[in-house]
């Protein structure tokens, strides 16, 4: 049975934004919102997902992590748009 990972972008209260991989969004997510997911989103609670992409394996999602958080805050957006044009 194959594994799916998800790239994920969270939107902070404080309007930053918090990238992560997991294997079940909803599970992440609700982790982020009661304080036990990452040291960032316990002091800058999320509002909300802002996107998702699916990646087949873990390490693949590790690298599309690594790539958007090098990127400037004003084309993480971009990112999982031009990934789902030119990736699926």
């Amino acid at each position: 049975m194959p594994s799916h990972w998800f790239l994920y972008l969270i939107e902070c209260k404080n309007g930053t934004y918090y990238a992560g991989i997991t294997n079940n969004i909803t599970a992440r997510y609700e982790a982020h919102l009661s304080g036990k997911g990452a040291r960032y989103t316990r002091a800058n609670p999320p509002v909300k997902i802002l996107a998702t992409k699916p990646y087949a394996d873990r390490s693949s999602a590790s690298v599309a992590e690594a790539q958007l958080k090098n990127l400037p805050r004003h084309k993480k957006l971009a990112f999982f748009e031009e990934h789902l044009l030119t990736h699926e």
